[in-house]
């Protein structure tokens, strides 16, 4: 398959998260016609890591994910772009990273390998268990995200959060005899959209979404139980915005924590157009592998949108891009 049809091959295997399944089976099978020694690292149950090497221990190893965002949406195109789901996050980054590796092969570099994970748009357990196989001890991880074809020299932080409350069911005819869960949220949530986050003159402004929203069962009933489910986008240190926020509820709503890192200093290196990023990444995840560094086609405006779609001359593009970074370290 040329660069085209593979990224579209892998954009039409439908691979949400904790439906990896058969994306990773597919990349795979792939990556051993192409002559690499694969391993299927098991995540949790049908659900696995896909690692690359050549006879050579890798000192360089191209990485980014397999999952994706729902909802799926099947891959087409036009002249100038590839449509469709993960085409830019991070599919079409998949298939540029693995023209990269062979065009290194092909010009006698071995010490080369692929790591591609599951669970990067959730937990990033794909990630954790990677940190933990023996080959996370090479020299360099080029990890790939959409950041513009631009090396990003840093990455902000993240606090994933739920917040809970609790009330009294009632008939809603006479709210007076009930307390609403839903209510008491609203109001603690108004006040963490209020809050004055801190800046920081590298990373930027940190900044809260409030993703998703529960509570109560019918609308003539007062709600029990509510909770919203927030990413905190950190240029500040874990510490300082649990405290903002904590700050913010003032003991009004339960907090549980899913995950949390700081925000990342990438790796550098001279010739390249460098940037910042707000989004987060594995990367945080996988300490063990080397110099992190961050670098891939699309742009993230585009990621998790109904219009997702890769440039077909930045894809590849992209491919002169690792070859170009990789040869520099």
């Amino acid at each position: 398959m040329n660069l085209f049809e593979l990224t579209r091959q892998l954009i039409d295997i439908p691979s949400v998260t904790g439906e990896e399944l058969a994306a990773a089976q597919f990349l795979a099978s792939y990556l051993e016609q192409l002559g690499y020694r694969v391993e299927r690292q098991e995540v949790t149950t049908c659900r696995f890591n896909v690692i690359a090497t050549t006879e050579a221990p890798p000192r360089i190893v191209f990485s980014t994910h397999i999952d994706t965002v729902p909802p799926f949406i099947p891959s087409s195109e036009d002249e100038e772009f590839i449509y469709g789901r993960g085409s830019c996050d991070a599919k079409g980054i998949v298939a540029a990273q693995v023209f990269a590796a062979q065009r290194l092969r092909d010009e006698g570099v071995n010490d080369v390998g692929l790591l591609f994970m599951v669970d990067e748009e959730l937990g990033s357990l794909g990630a954790q268990a990677a940190n933990k196989h023996p080959l996370a001890s090479c020299q360099y991880l080029i990890n790939g995200e959409p950041t513009d074809s631009r090396l990003a020299i840093g990455t902000k932080g993240s606090i994933r959060v739920i917040v809970s409350t609790d009330g009294r069911a009632a008939h809603s005819a006479y709210p007076e005899a009930g307390e609403s869960a839903i209510e008491k949220l609203l109001d603690v949530l108004q006040d963490i959209r209020a809050c004055a986050w801190p800046e920081d003159g590298f990373f930027g402004t940190t900044t809260c979404n409030i993703g998703v929203l529960n509570g109560g069962t019918r609308p003539n009933v007062i709600a029990d139980k509510a909770r919203a489910e927030l990413q905190i986008r950190l240029g500040i240190d874990i510490e300082h915005g649990k405290k903002v926020l904590e700050d913010a509820v003032r003991g009004r709503a339960r907090l549980e924590y899913s995950s949390a890192h700081n925000p990342v200093r990438l790796h550098s290196v001279p010739g390249f157009d460098e940037c910042v990023v707000r989004f987060t990444t594995d990367v945080p995840y996988l300490s063990g592998w080397g110099k992190p560094l961050l670098l891939g086609p699309g742009s993230i405006l585009d990621a998790h949108t109904d219009h997702e779609r890769i440039s077909k001359r930045e894809l590849e593009q992209a491919i002169s891009l690792y070859l170009k970074l990789a040869k520099q370290l």
